[in-house]
């Protein structure tokens, strides 16, 4: 029964449904979910083991707050990954891949024209390991199967800031052109400056939230 609890959980903290460093209550959870405390307690260690859930002794567990450096050294991570593998699958890719990837593109612009940025999301990440994939490297694929699950929150947060959206997918055609015209240096560096913008929109996110809030003074009496 954990798996459920699991896959809950995982979807509502990437989505945003529950946000960083909100405590989690255990009968709360176990009431909106039809659970009881093991099965739950299980689903929050593996969450915990993926960086989603900060577990405390003696005391509620609470959603993981987004630490910039951590992001940082990620998505540093990540772009290496997948520039590395779209530079590879711009010449491995055979043509039923690039078509395939072709649908899923064309599918993930109509999400965007309906502005249903979940189902965007989860086609985009799709789209992702399929480039990879095509790569035909099995070890690149499992390595970036182990990141791209602790980068998933910060990269759905990352579209819905203002403007990020529309320069996803604009860098998303640029890529796929790439692809299909079999240049791997141009694919290498589109896949390249696509993390690392997304990269640094959810750093810049997440380092103003960590910032304190000033204190109002109080006028003098």
């Amino acid at each position: 029964m954990h798996e459920v609890a699991l896959g809950t959980l995982r979807r509502m903290i990437v989505h945003g449904e529950l946000a960083p460093g909100q405590r989690l209550s255990e009968p709360e959870l176990c009431d909106l979910l039809g659970l009881s405390r093991t099965p739950l307690r299980e689903a929050l260690k593996l969450l915990a083991s993926e960086g989603l859930v900060m577990l405390r002794r003696n005391r509620s567990s609470i959603v993981a707050p987004l630490d910039p450096a951590a992001l940082h050294g990620l998505f540093e991570a990540e772009s290496c990954i997948e520039a590395f593998a779209a530079g590879l699958a711009a010449t491995r890719m055979t043509a039923a891949d690039l078509k395939r990837l072709r649908a899923l593109q064309e599918r993930m612009e109509l999400l965007r024209e309906r502005g249903d940025l979940k189902g965007y999301f989860d086609l985009n990440q799709r789209i992702h390991r399929a480039i990879v994939a095509g790569a035909k490297n099995p070890a690149l694929l499992e390595a970036h199967d182990l990141l791209i699950g602790r980068l998933a929150r910060a990269r759905y947060l990352a579209l819905a800031i203002q403007g990020r959206w529309e320069q996803s997918i604009e860098e998303h055609r640029n890529l796929l052109a790439a692809l299909e015209a079999r240049d791997a240096e141009r694919a290498r560096h589109v896949f390249a400056q696509h993390i690392g913008r997304t990269g640094d929109a959810i750093a810049a996110f997440a380092a103003a939230r960590a910032k304190p809030k000033p204190t109002p003074i109080s006028p003098q009496p």
